[in-house]
């Protein structure tokens, strides 16, 4: 077995078994996710949630995921076929991607770039496309402009989750995931960690990771009372399920690079406890509670307000920020806490 492993063909069975395992991780995690969603907002509400399919309806999410399925897939007349069937494809394939360059321990990731943040840039950018496809092959002036207004919002506040990261890049030294981590890696425990020395830059990354992933009160693109329901209001069945299911993926993303860039990934928050998977799991679980809580708490926005507080507040804050940030680190202000990547050296 080991000399089969080492070949060409062994090679390329471990990592087919390495990449089915994070999706298999992914996928199982999207079923709960949603229907931890569902309960949390139930329970906002002073109602039950999915409770019948199931064990405390866990296997609702199994249920509505078949349903989508077996439905028949509705083609309207007129529409682009080949672009809107490559629509939803390329929202759920590339939100599954980003996953390659996630550590969830100390060695355990896909593939471990040296530039695994520009990937993670890389591969969100593009996401905006299979939007602008939905909308755009669908033939509908309501879905076109919800495309539209969908593609300007995950494009303005990519801006400021860009700058945000830079920040904390300028601390570690490095655009790797593992090596940002390890940068957090103090005697301190929870106050090691780039929640501290970057504080107000976390709650900017959250409101914007809310906003870029369409998130309620950011929710615009799928506004029913508005646009229809936005770029999605010609799809139904397995193709909706797609889209449905690569935003929850590039929620539950969000919620691993919050672990990772501010709350020490899969570090102890306590000195002595040993680090692993379970700490890094737990956070990004805590993470999207908080997700699934804002969505339950909080009114919607309006379009001229989002882009506003987009580009007129968060853009020159996390601008500021940067150029704070690199002046701490080069005269290692504060003990050196924004110039992890020097006392590392």
């Amino acid at each position: 077995m080991a000399e089969f492993l080492s070949t060409p063909l062994g090679t390329l069975v471990i990592i087919l078994a390495q990449c089915l395992a994070v999706m298999g991780f992914v996928m199982i995690s999207l079923l709960f996710l949603v229907y931890g969603d569902r309960k949390i907002w139930a329970a906002v509400q002073m109602r039950k949630g999915p409770n019948v399919v199931g064990a405390f309806g866990l296997l609702q999410s199994v249920a509505d995921a078949l349903k989508y399925v077996v439905k028949e897939v509705v083609i309207p007349a007129g529409v682009d076929r080949p672009v809107f069937i490559l629509a939803p494809l390329v929202s759920f394939v590339l939100a599954m991607i980003a996953w390659a360059v996630i550590p969830f321990n100390d060695g355990w990731v896909l593939s471990d770039l040296n530039v695994a943040i520009l990937y993670v840039f890389a591969v969100s950018s593009l996401e905006v496309y299979g939007v602008i496809m939905g909308g755009w092959a669908s033939n509908s002036k309501y879905a076109f402009l919800g495309s539209l207004r969908s593609a300007a919002q995950m494009i303005s506040y990519e801006v400021s989750i860009g700058l945000i990261i830079v920040g904390v890049v300028i601390s570690s030294g490095s655009l790797n995931f593992g090596d940002i981590v390890r940068a957090q890696d103090g005697d301190y425990g929870f106050f090691s960690w780039y929640w501290l020395p970057h504080f107000p830059m976390v709650f900017l990354f959250f409101i914007s990771a809310l906003a870029e992933t369409n998130r309620p009160p950011f929710d615009l693109p799928e506004a029913e009372s508005e646009l229809v329901a936005g770029y999605q209001v010609e799809y139904s069945a397995t193709m909706f399920l797609l889209f449905m299911a690569g935003e929850y993926i590039a929620i539950f993303l969000m919620c691993a690079l919050t672990s990772l860039l501010f709350f020490g990934g899969w570090l102890s928050p306590i000195p002595g406890l040993p680090d692993g998977v379970l700490w890094m799991f737990g956070k990004m679980c805590f993470f999207f509670f908080i997700f699934a809580m804002v969505k339950a708490i909080t009114p919607r926005y309006r379009y001229d307000q989002l882009m506003r507080i987009g580009w007129k507040v968060f853009l020159p804050l996390s601008l500021g920020w940067v150029i704070l940030v690199a002046f701490f680190a080069q005269y290692g202000a504060f003990g050196g806490a924004y110039a992890r990547w020097a006392i590392g050296g």
